[in-house]
């Protein structure tokens, strides 16, 4: 009995002594069978990071149940729970996700065409889009050549909307204004001291945050209509997800 006892004891004692030791993990990230390089792959327990070299390898040191977190830029944060298995087998396949991309509007001279987005709410948006264009041109050409024009017929305005018409179609188009990334919006918004004193965030932190708060559709609309104060309500609602999230982990 003394000897089972002792036995159950070391394993144990064992156990425990491999949960508390820190050890090498190996491993590859990839997307769509592509490897990814440059990913940061971060071990939030011990602060410890590194990048994947160019086929997507990387080695970090951790412990069981350590959180590792894998960032790259067009890619959704990749968040991972470590277990005493994954660091014995030494070979951790992680596979992240790519964002999808938003393609701009192309128009050309007599036909419209677009760049459709995979998303259907997209593509149905932007063939009602056209669908407007067109309706809008055909009451144009009706105006100007049919001849029937109500309450008489005014040539001087008649004059005035053809040159208008024309005036119109030879202004250069104006250049889109360039996109601005989320992050940086949010930090020219909000200086630092808001972020580690009113969010309670760790400097090494504020990134992750704000990484994790442009994976919501809303922080597209704050890109386009912003302020101050719908920025801080944004980030403050945010941070209650983001530290649920953390605590969660730990």
């Amino acid at each position: 009995m003394k000897v089972k006892l002792l036995l159950v004891l070391s394993l144990f004692a064992y156990q425990f002594a491999f949960s508390q030791t820190e050890k090498l993990l190996k491993g590859v990230v990839s997307s769509d069978n592509f490897l990814l390089q440059n990913v940061d792959v971060i071990n939030k327990n011990s602060q410890k990071s590194t990048k994947t070299n160019d086929k997507g390898e990387f080695v970090v040191t951790v412990k069981a149940n350590d959180s590792l977190l894998f960032y790259a830029k067009d890619y959704y944060l990749k968040r991972l729970k470590v277990t005493k298995e994954q660091i014995g087998q030494s070979n951790l396949q992680v596979l992240m996700i790519k964002k999808p991309e938003e393609l701009d509007e192309v128009v050309v001279e007599k036909t419209h065409s677009i760049k459709l987005n995979k998303d259907k709410k997209y593509e149905q948006g932007k063939r009602d889009e056209i669908d407007v264009i067109n309706s809008v041109e055909s009451i144009k050409k009706r105006t100007v050549y049919e001849g029937n024009i109500d309450n008489g017929m005014n040539f001087i305005a008649i004059g005035k909307k053809i040159l208008d018409l024309f005036s119109k179609e030879k202004e250069p188009e104006k250049e889109a204004p360039p996109e601005i990334e989320f992050a940086v919006l949010a930090k020219n918004t909000c200086d630092e001291k808001f972020y580690l004193e009113t969010l309670k965030l760790k400097p090494d932190e504020i990134d992750l945050f704000l990484q994790f708060c442009d994976t919501d559709p809303k922080s597209k609309a704050l890109i386009e209509h912003h302020n101050v104060l719908s920025m801080m309500d944004f980030l403050l609602a945010k941070n209650i997800e983001f530290q649920k999230l953390n605590n969660a982990e730990k």
